[in-house]
């Protein structure tokens, strides 16, 4: 199983106010900040890692917050919709709790035979809280008010919305090693067997649909989840002999990647397990301290004052 895709490593959006991501995030949903660092090519933007106590992959969102971006547009030529496994249940406790926060969110739904609702967080990136139909045995981050029983556990899915869906569909297929599934209506659902948990991709197939345009409130890009770096390049020559442009390995100190634009026009990430969140800061203090990549941190001091306040209580 260790030569294969193992499902959903992480997803990045992109946000507006750092403050109220983290407080959405955090507080609402009761996720672990696990790394607060810098976006890559923008020091002077924070970057957020969130997910379970450790920052296992397949728990990971993370956020570019750029103040004052203009709102995007959800539409086709992205992920449009994320995924969150919650405890068989526990869809009373968040409709409570979404209610008494004032979040609107849906009715309780079903969707492949799955009931869910439907949420958006304050940039209006769309959530599905998801009561799996398969036992979830991961270890969720909890809260004084979110305990373990209700608490999120990690993704369940990622939807992409496409033009047309079978280019997309061959590139998980055919070097993804997923299968479809099920079909409800135009959305198709792939799942691969190599990892029980964050392993399903639906597709939304909307022919006439608006092309998306990324800004705040959507998706940048979905990473999947290989077990280390050798086999992250392993998988690069398979998406070179499939004729697509892939990226040199680029090291983001928490795990190696590699970028490509899938064909209907989704960036998609390959990423390694390796080395893991837990090499910079101890497990204890994940998430308290300002992470800089080495080439930053001669720039400490003015990136601290360009950076906005962030409180973490």
């Amino acid at each position: 199983m260790n030569n294969r895709i193992l499902g959903l490593h992480h997803i990045t959006a992109i946000a507006g106010d750092a403050q109220k991501n983290y407080d959405f995030y955090s507080k609402v949903l009761g996720l672990r900040l696990v790394k607060k660092t810098v976006n890559f090519d923008d020091p002077g933007t924070y970057h957020f890692y969130y997910g379970d106590t450790i920052g296992t992959p397949g728990s990971i969102l993370t956020f570019f917050p750029w103040e004052g971006i203009q709102k995007g547009r959800i539409g086709t030529g992205m992920a449009t919709e994320i995924g969150y496994s919650v405890p068989a249940g526990s869809l009373d406790f968040w409709v409570k709790r979404l209610d008494a926060l004032n979040i609107r969110h849906t009715p309780i739904s079903e969707r492949f035979g799955e009931q869910y609702i439907q949420l958006e967080d304050t940039d209006g990136l769309i959530l599905n809280l998801v009561a799996s139909a398969k036992a979830d045995e991961r270890k969720p981050w909890v809260t004084n008010d979110i305990k373990e029983e209700v608490a999120i556990k990690g993704f369940h899915s990622v939807t992409l919305m496409l033009k047309d869906s079978k280019a997309t569909a061959k590139v998980l297929t055919d070097i993804f090693g997923y299968q479809q599934t099920a079909q409800e209506g135009n959305m198709l659902r792939f799942a691969t067997d190599a990892i029980d948990t964050a392993n399903i991709v639906d597709i939304i197939e909307a022919p006439n649909g608006q092309h998306g345009i990324n800004a705040g409130g959507t998706n940048h890009h979905v990473a999947f989840r290989v077990k280390d770096d050798t086999v992250l390049m392993d998988f690069r020559k398979k998406v070179v002999a499939a004729g697509l442009h892939i990226t040199e390995k680029i090291d983001r100190n928490y795990f190696y990647s590699l970028y490509f634009r899938e064909p209907g026009g989704v960036l998609f990430e390959l990423a390694s397990e390796n080395p893991g969140f837990v090499t910079d800061e101890t497990l204890e203090e994940l998430g308290t301290h300002l992470m800089l990549p080495a080439q930053y941190e001669a720039m400490r001091k003015r990136i601290e004052e360009v950076l906005p306040e962030l409180k973490q209580n």
